[in-house]
């Protein structure tokens, strides 16, 4: 098979990129490793930045998400017993979304469904071949029969254990990683949210957050150590060491139930160097990962695909290679900005095991000062609505 540009991960940055090559004619083929279902499957993040939205828009993938999505012009941060609102809108004059990563996902299947577009699923074996040459392609199996692509390019946005980053040289590329000494055990529930904001709650029992999907959809945090298995954890104790993390009045009016999902997540920052190698471009956890603190996994991954999308747009239809030729740097830009918020909203709400009482005073007056200062509160607002392209 030949196509113009190879795309390998099947889930929304792949799927979003192929979408909008589809808008301007430039044709696509998504490699997935696993099955239409199990990405559905997969429960992630739901708050999407402006940016994000306007690329949905642009795709024509929004109807559902104007429809169905909640858009919020703040968020409650909570440290103790006290309080306190930033307003997104006063600040920046944007809101962001909270619309789930999988519906995201299912629409942009449906889209790409409806196009014809081509999707292989379940694709095993997968090996980038010349991608430093004017003629890369790509070797898989399927079904135990072998197949080859021959394109211009290549799009790896097969998340952090695919083979995009591996194909890179190591002597080209250089990686900087710093890993967090707890986890998040994240639940979902049947529920009415607790509130109709989300809350980030510091507390003397560590992190928590409060979070939704829809009406009737929450989504819970709380720190725990990275030891703990999710089976270590029964909805009861859960929601009781929720309770103690949350404001008293927000505690008393949460709706408790059984959980339809629980699993513990890791957090790490992870940023690779360069995001292009010849014909191959990295996309999303390919290339980064960020602490879910502050959501900017999937809207960093969407901002990437902004600038490689017009990169490869201007390549074909303005015979142009600047944008592409310039990728990396305009990626990585954002990128390590976007790093930076996740790192200081993380260090800011979460109890770390080594913290100093000097450490928690710190941490106390930076909350303080978040309370009191205007210009704190646009600078985080800012960033929380995502920076511009």
């Amino acid at each position: 098979m030949k196509t113009q540009v190879l795309i390998i991960g099947g889930g929304p940055s792949g799927l979003l990129l192929s979408q909008l090559l589809y808008t301007r004619g430039i044709d696509s083929i998504v490699l997935e490793r696993k099955t239409k279902d199990y990405v559905l499957g997969r429960i992630r993040a739901g708050v999407l930045e402006r940016g994000l939205l306007d690329l949905m828009r642009e795709a024509g993938v929004a109807d559902r998400m104007e429809k169905e999505g909640f858009p919020h012009d703040g968020t409650l941060i909570s440290y103790d017993d006290e309080i306190f609102r930033v307003d997104f809108s006063e600040h920046t004059g944007h809101a962001v979304m909270v619309y789930g990563q999988t519906e995201v996902t299912r629409d942009l299947y449906e889209a790409r469904e409806k196009a014809n577009g081509k999707i292989e699923y379940n694709v095993e074996n997968v090996v980038i071949h010349d991608a430093d040459s004017d003629a890369p392609y790509v070797t898989y199996d399927i079904g135990g029969e072998a197949r080859r692509v021959d394109c211009d390019f290549i799009a790896g946005c097969d998340g952090f254990h695919g083979v995009s980053r591996q194909a890179i040289p190591l002597d080209v590329r250089k990686e900087y990683e710093k890993i967090y000494p707890f986890g998040w055990l994240g639940i979902l529930s049947e529920t009415p949210p607790v509130n109709h904001e989300l809350i980030y709650a510091n507390s003397s029992r560590g992190f928590a957050l409060c979070s939704m999907r829809n009406e009737n959809l929450s989504r819970y945090y709380i720190q725990c150590s990275l030891s703990d298995s999710p089976d270590d954890w029964t909805d009861e104790a859960f929601w009781e060491e929720l309770k103690r993390r949350i404001p008293a009045d927000q505690a008393e009016k949460l709706v408790t139930g059984p959980s339809i999902e629980k699993s513990i997540a890791p957090l790490r920052s992870f940023v690779t160097e360069p995001m292009r190698w010849g014909r191959l471009f990295l996309c999303g956890d390919a290339a980064h990962i960020v602490p879910p603190t502050g959501a900017k996994g999937l809207n960093t991954a969407a901002s990437d695909v902004h600038y490689l999308y017009n990169g490869l747009r201007d390549f074909y239809e303005n015979n142009s290679s600047e944008g592409i030729d310039t990728y990396s740097q305009k990626a990585l830009a954002r990128v390590w900005k976007a790093e930076r918020f996740s790192w200081w909203f993380s260090s800011l709400m979460h109890r770390f095991p080594d913290q100093t009482d000097f450490d928690y005073k710190i941490q106390l007056a930076e909350l303080e000062f978040l309370r009191e200062n205007e210009a704190a509160q646009k600078a985080m607002a800012e960033n929380y609505v995502g920076l511009p392209y």
